[in-house]
């Protein structure tokens, strides 16, 4: 099998998987409705075992987990290689205007008090970039006076209270037990209501196959106890990842030893995405 048949493969495993799981809740989601209008009295713990059915994945119980993501901004060098990673993982188209994960680059030089800030799609940025799927940040400051400099990567926040499986008119995007929030693109139908919902950002529009793409934490890797493939690829330790209910996982401890913050935590979605190395500059 050559390099391009295993990933096809690869891409087609993982895209079932999402669907199937996806399917198995909107039926169980279903059967709850139709429970609830028979049977009023017992329909709320009904419809919690109908929408509770695990992943079909030999080994993992999905409600003995709570994965979270840890960001150590003060780690960052924006090499963008975990940018690069993600986009071969999850079949994200290689341009430099889709996105599951993406970085950006806060910079104050002396005399400013308002950050500048760009990211790998600033035009200026995909210049310096030197092929296609590969990304780069131009050296602009390198003759400016710098007060303060440092990287942010972001993606899904997987929120706790996610805004984006309340507007959803399908169920394509919904929440796993295991705190995930994912979309099963047999189910999307591409109105984008969940993009504009997303107070972060996360969410963008495949035109390939219209329909919304952002990232999952490489669900199908974790659940079959791998990194996403950010994490797996960091050089610097910057991204963490793991277990909540695991006190010694790597985020788990990352939070208890950090004094970590949320991105724009009076939206009220609960992310859980934890950062350390933010100051009043980031957005």
């Amino acid at each position: 099998m050559d390099l391009k048949e295993e990933t096809e493969k690869h891409q087609i495993e993982r895209r079932d998987f999402l669907s199937w799981l996806g399917g198995a809740i909107a039926c169980g989601a279903a059967t709850a409705a139709a429970t609830s209008i028979s049977s009023p009295a017992t329909a709320a713990p009904q419809e919690a075992a109908a929408t509770s059915r695990p992943p079909a994945i030999p080994g993992y119980d999905w409600s003995k987990h709570r994965w979270a993501f840890g960001v150590d901004a003060e780690k960052c060098i924006g090499c963008l290689r975990r940018v690069e990673a993600c986009k071969r993982e999850n079949n994200v188209s290689p341009d430099p205007h889709h996105f599951r994960t993406w970085v950006e680059r806060y910079v104050t030089l002396q005399g400013e008090e308002t950050a500048r800030i760009d990211s790998q799609a600033d035009p200026e940025n995909i210049a310096a970039s030197t092929a296609a799927g590969e990304y780069r940040f131009a050296n602009r400051y390198q003759d400016a006076k710098v007060g303060k400099a440092f990287f942010v990567p972001k993606l899904c926040n997987h929120c706790t209270h996610p805004a984006c499986v309340q507007v959803c008119p399908t169920g394509a995007t919904y929440k796993t037990e295991d705190g995930v929030v994912v979309i099963d693109h047999t189910y999307c139908i591409g109105c984008q209501y969940c993009v504009q919902a997303c107070p972060y950002g996360a969410r963008f529009f495949d035109e390939r196959r219209n329909v919304t793409d952002k990232c999952t934490w490489c669900y199908h890797r974790i659940s079959k106890g791998l990194q996403p493939a950010c994490v797996e690829v960091c050089p610097v330790g910057a991204r963490i990842f793991g277990d909540l209910n695991d006190k010694q996982s790597p985020v788990s401890r990352f939070i208890q030893n950090n004094r970590v913050r949320v991105l724009k935590p009076e939206t009220g979605n609960g992310p859980n995405v934890f950062y350390v190395g933010l100051d009043k500059d980031v957005i």
